[in-house]
């Protein structure tokens, strides 16, 4: 007996295709609804692709939940989640589209609450987790207020925003100011078309026709090295959670590049008091700043899987085996990785491809899912077709090739 997924991605992260490996491995289908190009699309363990369309997305999600019949459905990026919800407030009278959201967030009508930056530091204070103050700025004056309170450095940052964007750090009030007036500002309709052509993105586009406001919190900065927690939920409950501490970042506030595998008993506690105060079912991320001392404040929540989230490093700390075993008895499990140390590929490689932690810990390419390693270098594979069954046997390459020989792609 196997249960189907359905990931639910509006971009083309290499990520999403690792998920699809992950659920492939515990016995389960994989439909993806995804971006054309997107990696997902050239992995051997998706069964079916569902066309995303940026010009009319929330169709477009239904349209893929009727035909795949999906028994979950998992969320790769905040603009899917926030998809999803507007699709769940069409869906009324316990519809069976319906059902499926509750059963796959645990808790839908908890997601604004997470997403509200200030408001979700505030409950997670009131469980007694370490967090920083985060305070709403509603306006210029409440700006200076949050500064009297907060000092410098101070981090602004915007409801809704992901991937890195919608935070400053700002440093004097001179930048704070300016910091503000970008994030709380709808970019104007000329910019978000310039940026819809430069990436090919028509959500860019949709932006310039349907500007929305955007909520601003101030949160006191906390200097330290960031850690993070990916846990899988149910009913509120933890089923399964690798927490770690990030020794290479994309930037300052920027996606991992290396992490290390760490068992902190206050990652552990935070992620628990989390999932049970908000009901949470699927697949999360909470991200931390470890202090000088190793205390660890919680700066905010990804209510979605997250990258950390694909990697598998045994039972109990492989994800979508953890959630699988929630719809299926005797789930199976991916290979655990053999290092706590993992540099992302491509991430760390394409950062430093003399990076020593590609040899020192465990560089997490996909040598089992050739197609998705060619997307993840920027390569176009060939095209694949989805009437067939989905192939579960390993890909057995003739040799590793170095991966020296593509370094050019990214210098």
């Amino acid at each position: 007996m196997s249960a189907k997924v359905l990931l639910l991605s509006t971009v083309g992260w290499p990520s999403v295709a690792r998920f699809a490996a992950g659920f492939a491995h515990a016995s389960c289908r994989i439909d993806a609804l995804a971006p054309a190009g997107a990696a997902i699309t050239a992995s051997r363990y998706l069964s079916r692709w569902h066309r995303y369309s940026g010009w009319s997305p929330v169709a477009a999600m239904r349209a893929a939940i009727v035909r795949s019949q999906p028994d979950l459905l998992v969320c790769c990026d905040d603009r899917a989640l926030a998809q999803l919800l507007s699709l769940y407030k069409i869906e009324t009278g316990g519809s069976a589209i319906g059902e499926l959201v509750l059963r796959s967030l645990g808790n839908p009508d908890a997601i604004p609450r997470l997403v509200c930056r200030s408001g979700f530091i505030a409950e997670a204070r009131e469980e007694s987790i370490r967090a920083p103050e985060t305070v709403t700025v509603a306006s210029r004056s409440g700006l200076d207020e949050a500064i009297a309170s907060l000092g410098f450095p101070l981090v602004l940052k915007s409801d809704g925003s992901w991937g890195g964007e919608g935070v400053v750090i700002a440093r004097n009030a001179t930048e704070a100011a300016a910091g503000y007036e970008r994030l709380r500002r709808t970019p104007s309709p000329l910019r978000s078309i310039a940026r819809a052509l430069k990436r090919r993105d028509v959500h860019f586009a949709r932006e310039a026709m349907t500007p929305t406001s955007r909520q601003v919190s101030a949160q006191k900065y906390v200097a330290g090295a960031q850690a993070a927690s990916a846990f899988a939920a149910w009913r509120g409950e933890v089923v399964g959670a690798i927490y770690y501490d990030i020794l290479v970042a994309d930037a300052a506030i920027g996606p991992p590049n290396v992490i290390r595998r760490v068992d902190c008993p206050q990652l552990e506690a935070a992620t628990v008091k989390i999932a049970r105060r908000f009901g949470l079912s699927g697949i999360h991320g909470l991200d931390f700043i470890r202090d000088a001392d190793g205390a660890a404040h919680l700066i905010e929540i990804n209510p979605r899987a997250t990258q950390g989230s694909t990697l598998a490093f045994g039972p109990g700390r492989d994800l979508p085996a953890a959630l699988a075993n929630c719809l299926v008895s005797n789930a199976g499990i991916r290979p655990a990785i053999p290092s706590d140390v993992v540099a992302i590929f491509p991430r760390e490689w394409r950062r430093d491809p003399l990076s020593p932690f590609l040899t020192s810990g465990y560089h997490d390419v996909p040598w089992d899912d050739p197609g998705v390693l060619l997307a993840s270098l920027g390569l176009k594979p060939r095209r694949r077709s989805f009437q067939s069954t989905v192939l579960r046997e390993r890909v057995d390459l003739p040799e590793k090739p170095t991966l020296s020989r593509f370094a050019g792609t990214f210098r």
